[in-house]
C-alpha cells in the first residue's frame, strides 16, 4: 500500500529551498503515477542532451541569433550520462513509460549510444521495458543508425522540411544536401527501425509547396510522414499566425491527390492525428498544436541539457534538478522535487495562446528540445 503525498500548496513552489523537500512524505510504492492539477499523468520524458546543432533551421535556431558568437553551454554544465540515467529512473518511478532524446541535435553528443544502452535497460513500474526514442536531423544518421539500433534504441524520428535542395537549404539555412537526410532515413530502415517517422514543420510561403512532393515521395515507403503546424516556440523565430498552414488545409491538399481516411490513435494522448491512404499506400499524420490545441491530453515532461525540469514546451522557467543532484541529495529529495513540480502543473499554453496571461519570454526549442 502506498503512503499518500503530504504536500501542502505552499510546499509546491518551484522555488522552495531543498530542505523543504527533505521533509515531504513520498510513496514507498511508485506503481501509481502522479497527476497534475488538470489530472494529466506523467507518461513521456523528453531529454535534451545538447543545445548544439549542425543546422540553423529558421523556426528553431535562426542564424542571426545562434551565430558564431553565440555562447553554448560549457561541457561542465551539461548533465552527464550517469546523471541523466539516475534522474530517468526517478521519472520512471513516478509514471514515465517513454523517453525521447532530443537536442539541439542529439547525435552530436559524443557517445550517445552509451546513454541509449543504459536507458534501454530500464523498466516501468509494471515491469515493461522503457521505450527509448530519438529525434534527429539525420545529418549523422547514416553512419550511426546501426550502432543506435544495437544500443537498444526503439524508434527514430527524422526532421525533414523539404525535398528540393532550394527549399530544404532555405529552411535549414545550411548547405547540407537533401540526399544526406534521405540516406540517413534509408540507413535507419535498413538497421531495423520500423516505422521511421519523418516530421515536417510547414511554414507558409517557405515550404508549403513541398507538401505533395513529400507525400508522393514517402508513399509506399514504410515511412510515416507527419506535418507539424509552425509553432511559436521560444521568442526568436519571428512567429506569426499568418505563417501557419492549418492542419486541415494540409489534409485537403493531400486528399486532392491521394484519397485518405482518418484512423484511430495508437495510444491515448497521441499528439498526431493519423490518416491512411485508401489504396494502402501508407500513413500520414498531422500535429495541429496551433489550430486544434491538445493541451488537455499532454503527458510530457522535459529535462533540459543542463538539468532543468520544464512542464511545457512553451514554459518560461523550470525547476533546477542539477544543483541538488550534484549536492548528492537523496533519491527521496529528487523525487519530491520532480513530483512537486508536476503536481502543481497547470500549463496549457496552446489553449491560451492569444490570452494576455501567456508568458512573453519562452524557452528556446534548441535548449529544451521539440
Amino acid at each position: 500500500m502506498s503512503e499518500v503525498f503530504k504536500i501542502t500548496p505552499a510546499s509546491l513552489s518551484v522555488n522552495l529551498a531543498i530542505q523543504d523537500y527533505r521533509t515531504l512524505d513520498v510513496p514507498r510504492d511508485y506503481g501509481t503515477s502522479i497527476s497534475d492539477t488538470l489530472l494529466r499523468p506523467m507518461r513521456d520524458l523528453r531529454i535534451s542532451v545538447t543545445d548544439r546543432c549542425n543546422l540553423r533551421c529558421t523556426y528553431c535556431m535562426p542564424r542571426e541569433v545562434f551565430d558564431e558568437s553565440h555562447n553554448f553551454l560549457p561541457r561542465a554544465e551539461l548533465l552527464s550520462f550517469e546523471e541523466i540515467e539516475r534522474l530517468a529512473r526517478l521519472f520512471i518511478q513516478l509514471g514515465v513509460q517513454k523517453i525521447r532524446l532530443t537536442g539541439g541535435e542529439p547525435l552530436l553528443r559524443r557517445g550517445i549510444e552509451q546513454l541509449i544502452e543504459s536507458l534501454s535497460k530500464l523498466h516501468t513500474a509494471q515491469g515493461k521495458p522503457v521505450e527509448v526514442a530519438l529525434t534527429t536531423n539525420a545529418v549523422l544518421l547514416a553512419q550511426k543508425a546501426q550502432s543506435l539500433r544495437n544500443a537498444g534504441l526503439s524508434r527514430v524520428t527524422v526532421s525533414l522540411d523539404g525535398l528540393s535542395e532550394e527549399v530544404f537549404q532555405r529552411m535549414s539555412d545550411s548547405d547540407v544536401p537533401v540526399k544526406t537526410v534521405l540516406d540517413g532515413i534509408a540507413a535507419a530502415q535498413q538497421a531495423g527501425f520500423a516505422p521511421v517517422k519523418v516530421n515536417v514543420v510547414v511554414k507558409r510561403g517557405m515550404n508549403d509547396g513541398e507538401i505533395i512532393p513529400l507525400a508522393r515521395h514517402f508513399r509506399n515507403s514504410g515511412v510515416v510522414l507527419r506535418f507539424i503546424e509552425f509553432m511559436d516556440v521560444g521568442t526568436t523565430n519571428g512567429w506569426r499566425m499568418d505563417d501557419v498552414v492549418p492542419a486541415q488545409e494540409i489534409l485537403r491538399q493531400i486528399a486532392g491527390h491521394y484519397p485518405i481516411r482518418q484512423i484511430d490513435p495508437n495510444y491515448s494522448g497521441e499528439v498526431a492525428e493519423r490518416w491512411s491512404y485508401l489504396d494502402g499506400g501508407g500513413e500520414i499524420g498531422v500535429i495541429s498544436s496551433v489550430t486544434q490545441a491538445f493541451c488537455h491530453e499532454c503527458t510530457r515532461v522535459r529535462l533540459s541539457t543542463d538539468g532543468k525540469l520544464y512542464n511545457c514546451l512553451f514554459a518560461a522557467s523550470g525547476a533546477d534538478l542539477r544543483t541538488p543532484l550534484r549536492m548528492c541529495e537523496s533519491d527521496r529529495v529528487l523525487t519530491n522535487l520532480i513530483a512537486g513540480h508536476w503536481m502543481q502543473r497547470n500549463d496549457r499554453y496552446s489553449q491560451l495562446r492569444h490570452a494576455a496571461t501567456v508568458p512573453m519570454q519562452k524557452i528556446e526549442m534548441s535548449y529544451i528540445g521539440g
